[in-house]
């Protein structure tokens, strides 16, 4: 429900299981914007973002775990900062819900120029990112790590001279 509409969805199926898959599969067929790639065996969450990483066409890429919520506006308003600001990465602030959607705490976005500010504090949220897809090649992907794996991404392209630029208002919950 984007307004942002020039967009391509890549659902990355990575549960061995399978057992929604088809529920999937039945609520995306109608929009030819969603594609869905199905993982033969389980590669984790990394490998996973990699593999949609290759497959996207577009300049940008947004990633949206499934846990999370953007906001209608959320690319349309990302996009057009990236694009007058000329910044390859950027990300927002986001709030915490619960189950029923009630807020319990904010993260707000900073702006990140060197290795050693975003060390102390990783406070980048993976669903309110948005990078250009130039950035995204065989020297810089998502580890195969259990956890932090963004981080770790956000570390190696930060030390590579990549400045993160944020947006203060809330996108994503």
């Amino acid at each position: 429900k984007q307004s942002y509409k020039n967009i391509e969805i890549i659902i990355i199926y990575d549960d061995p299981i399978k057992t929604d898959l088809n529920y999937i599969k039945k609520l995306t067929k109608n929009d030819k914007r969603i594609k869905i790639l199905v993982n033969k065996k389980n590669l984790g969450v990394g490998l996973s973002r990699n593999k949609g990483i290759r497959f996207a066409r577009g300049k940008f890429i947004a990633f949206l775990d499934s846990d999370d919520i953007w906001l209608k506006n959320k690319l349309k308003i990302q996009i057009k900062f990236m694009k007058k600001s000329l910044c390859d990465f950027s990300h927002t602030s986001y709030s915490i819900i619960d189950e029923s959607g009630k807020v319990k705490s904010d993260r707000v976005a900073y702006n990140y120029e060197n290795f050693q500010e975003l060390l102390k504090s990783c406070n980048i949220g993976l669903s309110t990112v948005v990078i250009n897809k130039k950035l995204l090649n065989k020297k810089f992907v998502f580890p195969n790590l259990k956890t932090k794996e963004d981080f770790v991404l956000w570390l190696n392209l930060v030390k590579s001279g990549i400045k993160i630029k944020s947006i203060k208002k809330s996108l994503v919950k």
